[in-house]
């Protein structure tokens, strides 16, 4: 939307080093100045109109009065959690599209242990008239497709494949007998990639603002390749990221050893995680982020016999010591890939 000369705004979460990181216009942060006063004066809002609000409450109408202020033309608002009850979900007044992406299990406790029960809450962004954008190959299409019919909202999947080639050390996505070229790295991004063109398509971006959008596309943790330090950063931390990273490293890593920093939550199946990821020849490091829902060390020790704890001195070393012939990932949780890329911009400083 920016290439095509668009005010565009990004909400996400979570942030991997600062809160600033999850409200953007233009690609750009939102300073810390704007922040501050834009946070406190919801807090203030909330507090003489005797409102309790969540920290994520707090956060999307943080967020949503400074994209109001900055009168953005578009905003692209990513859910918290599911969506039906999210706090984002507020904003069907002016929504003109929603996209819902591959689901799989996870937060079984808030969203249900079965796709079909996700996907009805993640169905829960659909609004009435609003059409929504979602493939024919999600596990949860129909459940999705019901619930947009009876809202009366057109159902639009991708007709169209998209396939990754990784030429010359370039990746490109081959749409349409077409090659765009896209530094997101995955193969997971095929799928992503056929809803954003049908998105694209919908709303009237041209190709040529489409090809320059993609060029400048970053997307940080979700199969991030540092490639000065040969390091991959990925948040996987469920059976369905697992499978699509380890697959993402066998297309584009398939000669180089691997050498993993690995941490998790108690509350995800790192179990399924670990069996899925490490092979047998891997090195695999083991590091228990600051966070009291951590899994420990002895924990995780029977998931994969072959595994070190390794503390953040050694992650620095290993990180900022580069070998073409190993390429390191550090998975898990987003909580272990922010306190790389922490380590990291303190190392270029």
């Amino acid at each position: 939307m920016e290439s095509a000369g668009y005010k565009t705004a990004l909400y996400t979460s979570p942030h991997l080093i600062d809160y600033t990181e999850r409200m953007k216009i233009n690609g750009i942060d939102i300073s810390k100045e704007d922040f501050a006063n834009t946070l406190s004066l919801v807090i203030d809002t909330a507090d003489k109109n005797k409102i309790e609000l969540t920290e994520f409450e707090i956060l999307t109408a943080t967020a949503f009065k400074y994209f109001s202020d900055r009168k953005v033309d578009f905003a692209v608002i990513e859910t918290g959690l599911g969506g039906r009850f999210d706090a984002t979900n507020v904003s069907s007044k002016h929504k003109i599209l929603s996209v819902i992406t591959s689901i799989s299990i996870d937060h079984k406790n808030v969203l249900g242990d079965t796709i079909e029960k996700i996907a009805f809450e993640k169905a829960g962004i659909i609004h009435h008239n609003i059409p929504v954008v979602v493939g024919k190959n999600n596990k949860g299409y129909e459940v999705i497709k019901k619930q947009a019919e009876q809202l009366n909202s057109p159902v639009l999947s991708p007709q169209k494949n998209v396939r990754i080639l990784f030429e010359n050390n370039v990746n490109y996505a081959c749409f349409d007998g077409k090659k765009f070229e896209v530094p997101l790295l995955g193969l997971f991004q095929e799928e992503n990639l056929e809803l954003v063109f049908e998105a694209a398509s919908y709303l009237k971006i041209n190709e040529k603002a489409i090809e320059q959008g993609l060029k400048k596309v970053i997307w940080s943790s979700r199969f991030q390749y540092i490639k000065e330090k040969n390091l991959i950063l990925d948040g996987a931390h469920n059976e369905g990221a697992a499978k699509v990273l380890r697959k993402s490293l066998d297309f584009y890593f398939p000669k180089q050893k691997r050498i993993f920093i690995f941490g998790a939550m108690n509350t995800k199946e790192y179990q399924k995680v670990a069996k899925i990821l490490f092979r047998p020849q891997d090195k695999v490091y083991f590091y228990q982020f600051k966070d009291k829902r951590a899994i420990s060390f002895e924990a995780f020790k029977p998931c994969c016999s072959n595994a070190s704890e390794i503390s953040e001195t050694t992650i620095n070393k290993l990180i900022n010591t580069p070998n073409e012939n190993e390429i390191k990932i550090a998975c898990g949780s987003f909580y272990v890939t922010g306190e790389v890329l922490k380590l990291i911009s303190q190392h270029c400083l």
